[in-house]
């Protein structure tokens, strides 16, 4: 799928992780450890590797099962991250961290704690991206940053989530049609289903220019927050609300029940079963219920830099569940 752009300026081309360092992604914690209990919290910096070979790793450093090893969300491999790991040890000892240690892999903090490290127990993601070999008007990239600091982005899901050539939509409608898969594989593409209709959706709210201007049957999302509201009457203070970036407009992610929104947006999202009929039957049928997402996602603590006349450094944070790529697709394509 084509997704559309939002912004008006004109897209560049560059060159993203021309080295890992040029795409560094920090972890934002989203508690501080208790400093007691049977998990220990580690803080790994990696580079080059991904979250599931470095969890295994850690597994065979302490001798365990690979599930005892937790971690709040995935990381690029193609990148610098810095992320936390718990570690499940009963008997609260553990062997010496500096053993982890590697040219690519560090040992930054070991805390204990009181719990694992659930699936997205963090606060976010802070990214530090170097753009290279940049072609195409940059005064208008500079335009750009400045347009997307101002109003946000769609919220897309990104790329990364489909697979290559987005082969795991292909392999959820296979499973909704009775082709066995592994279980483990099974959560992968139901999100990717799910998350495919919702950006049919956004896609179509992008290209009638409706994404970040309410109509009316709006479902609302609190900005930094998962609380939503509505629908009710639009009104002239719902309208300057989404125009002040403080509440946002939202769409289905599908499942079983009743869509929640009304009129106007109930009108287009209720085209979805028609176009999308295998996957949202699919995804009824596999017990998932109707849940919302914000169709706008507001980078925080932006920042740009130009390095020299083709290169710029990015930085920006991003709450749980939102896409580095989805950002950059924005400003133009990046290989």
């Amino acid at each position: 799928m084509i997704l559309p752009r939002a912004l008006s300026t004109a897209p560049v081309s560059g060159r993203i992780r021309a080295t890992p360092e040029d795409f560094k992604v920090y972890e934002l914690p989203a508690f501080e450890a208790s400093g007691e209990g049977e998990h220990l919290l580690l803080t790994v910096r990696k580079r080059g590797m991904n979250t599931a070979f470095c969890a295994e790793t850690i597994a065979r450093w302490a001798g365990i099962d690979p599930r005892d090893v937790s971690y709040a969300g995935m990381k690029d491999r193609h990148a610098v991250t810095e992320q936390r790991f718990s570690v499940r040890l009963p008997k609260k000892t553990a062997p010496d961290v500096t053993l982890l240690n590697t040219e690519d892999c560090q040992v930054l903090d070991a805390m204990w704690h009181s719990r694992k490290l659930a699936r997205g127990a963090l606060a976010g993601n802070r990214f530090e991206l170097i753009l290279r070999d940049l072609q195409g008007d940059l005064s208008g990239l500079e335009q750009s940053l400045l347009q997307l600091q101002a109003q946000g982005i769609p919220n897309y899901f990104g790329e990364q989530r489909f697979g290559m050539e987005q082969a795991n939509v292909g392999k959820a409608l296979g499973m909704f049609e009775g082709r066995r898969v592994d279980r483990a594989k099974r959560g992968i593409y139901l999100s990717a289903a799910r998350s495919f209709v919702f950006n049919t959706l956004l896609a179509e709210r992008v290209n009638n220019g409706t994404w970040n201007t309410p109509l009316d049957g709006e479902v609302w999302m609190l900005q930094g927050s998962h609380s939503i509201f509505g629908p009710e009457p639009l009104t002239a203070d719902l309208i300057a609300r989404c125009a002040a970036l403080d509440i946002h407009p939202t769409g289905p992610m599908w499942g079983a029940g009743e869509l929640r929104s009304q009129t106007e947006v109930l009108a287009l999202e209720s085209q979805l079963p028609v176009t999308l009929a295998a996957l949202c039957q699919g995804l009824e049928a596999a017990g998932l219920k109707q849940e919302r997402r914000a169709l706008r996602l507001l980078p925080q603590a932006m920042h740009w830099q130009f390095l020299d006349d083709n290169s710029v450094l990015l930085g920006f944070e991003l709450p749980p569940g939102a896409y580095a790529t989805s950002v950059l697709a924005e400003l133009g394509e990046f290989a």
